[in-house]
């Protein structure tokens, strides 16, 4: 089969590219999955340079998310045929990824792909759609709705916060977007955000400890000084939800949001959550929380183009989703 290799032949030193591998034989309790999509993540683009925090096991097969069918299964859960996903756990970090024809996983990873929504849809969401989903849920579990006022959203033209603003827009809510790409105004207002800040803009606001109350809630992806100045803002009873450091992950902040206005700051995991979890927020992304933007935000390539993707992605230049097409 083939797949999207990393090897290292020197200390730090790696190369990638395609590569003729063995189709995985599969074991007790696992199930090999004959994969039709994939996704890119920031995850992966650290994974195939060796980024040691992610991928420690070389040869190495990138690829967090994939979504297939099952061609081999030894778990009286699944069945051949079967559509199914993964995301998360160890996939693509120490085991074997979604960038290849097939993937083993254990069966306790493989979650179903509901009727109402293609592979191809599910992996424009992939793990950065579930970070978002399971964002927007702590949003409205902890009692955030659209009359409660705006939704500030960080990192926005990112997997996750171009998903979470077609999320948030689509349940009605009024979304205020940060982002450092001035040239994509347009497409963030596209898919639903009814105000831009320039990250330049936001990021050089007050030195004081607290500032003047305007968000109902934020979907922070990037942390460091946008999260510590995010939280200055927030409103009474606010809720914040972080999942990334793609600017820092330093948090330097203070106390008082938190005592003072009862500011309350999550933590989202899409990782590691429980498959039920995971599976739930599936349920509503093809249905009730299914986005009509999808193309919007989809970039579509093949194995061949993952490489020049993954330059996009470190160099902060990538927009919207990278869906991976696998060829038979």
């Amino acid at each position: 089969m083939k797949a999207f290799v990393v090897e290292k032949i020197a200390d730090k030193e790696f190369t990638s590219g395609i590569q003729d591998i063995c189709i995985p034989k599969c074991e007790e309790k696992e199930v090999v999955i004959k994969v039709s999509y994939s996704s890119l993540n920031y995850k992966d683009a650290l994974s195939s340079i060796g980024n040691p925090g992610v991928t420690r096991t070389f040869p190495h097969v990138t690829g967090i998310d994939v979504a297939g069918t099952v061609f081999e299964s030894t778990s009286p859960v699944f069945k051949i045929g079967e559509r199914v996903l993964v995301t998360g756990y160890d996939m693509g970090m120490n085991t074997n990824g979604g960038h290849a024809q097939y993937v083993k996983v254990p069966a306790a990873w493989v979650a179903r792909i509901p009727d109402s929504i293609s592979d191809k849809e599910i992996m424009t969401f992939g793990t950065a759609g579930l970070t978002a989903a399971l964002s927007v849920n702590e949003l409205i579990e902890n009692g955030i709705k659209p009359e409660s006022g705006d939704i500030l959203v960080t990192g926005a033209t990112g997997g996750v916060g171009s998903i979470a603003i077609a999320i948030l827009s689509k349940l009605g809510y009024n979304i205020i977007a940060i982002s450092g790409k001035s040239e994509r105004v347009d497409f963030l207002k596209k898919i639903g955000a009814k105000e831009v800040i320039l990250r330049e803009e936001f990021e050089a606001q007050s030195n004081k400890p607290m500032l003047s109350e305007k968000y109902a809630g934020v979907i922070d992806t990037v942390g460091g000084k946008i999260l510590a100045n995010a939280l200055k803002e927030v409103k009474y009873d606010g809720v914040v939800t972080c999942c990334g450091l793609t600017s820092s992950s330093e948090l330097n902040t203070n106390v008082f949001p938190f005592i003072l206005r009862g500011v309350r700051l999550i933590g989202i995991d899409s990782v590691e959550c429980k498959l039920e979890k995971k599976q739930a927020a599936w349920e509503k992304l093809a249905s009730r929380w299914k986005i009509n933007s999808l193309n919007t935000i989809i970039n579509e390539i093949t194995l061949d183009e993952i490489k020049t993707a993954y330059e996009h992605l470190l160099s902060g230049k990538a927009v919207g989703r990278y869906v991976v097409k696998i060829k038979e």
